[in-house]
């Protein structure tokens, strides 16, 4: 099972940043036609997340409604000041499943996939495994 790992460098504290090519070529670089790409970021103030990728208003509307629904006056007990970030990552994910078709992600004409810094700027990393078949 051929697997890897992509750098994901990141700008702001919070942003998504498209890594659909990424995940792409490691699929490309396995030579397999058929199969599954996993995808997993081993980051906790971090996420992963499939959504539209034409307009860029999605992704600030999806920021904005997290910095919404999760306070950041909220009396959260973690000291180091980045709970938001953490509970930012639950709803996301760490991890995506897609599958791949004649060599190609078999995303939606407007779907991408995005690596969700909550806690950046930083340099992170997403881990990958293909399984053929």
């Amino acid at each position: 099972m051929p697997s890897g790992k992509f750098p994901v460098s990141t700008k702001a504290h919070m942003q998504f940043t498209d890594i659909t090519s990424q995940a792409q070529q490691a699929v490309t670089d396995t030579a397999a036609t058929d199969g599954v790409l996993y995808l997993f970021n081993p980051h906790t103030t971090a996420g992963l997340t499939i959504n539209e990728g034409c307009d860029p208003d999605v992704q600030h509307d999806l920021l904005g409604v997290f910095r919404t629904i999760i306070p950041s006056s909220y009396p959260y007990r973690h000291g180091e000041g980045n709970s938001p970030s953490h509970m930012m990552a639950t709803l996301t994910g760490s991890s995506l499943t897609v599958i791949f078709a004649d060599g190609k992600l078999q995303l939606g004409t407007w779907q991408r996939i995005f690596f969700c810094e909550y806690d950046g700027p930083r340099s992170r990393q997403v881990n990958w495994k293909v399984i053929a078949g």
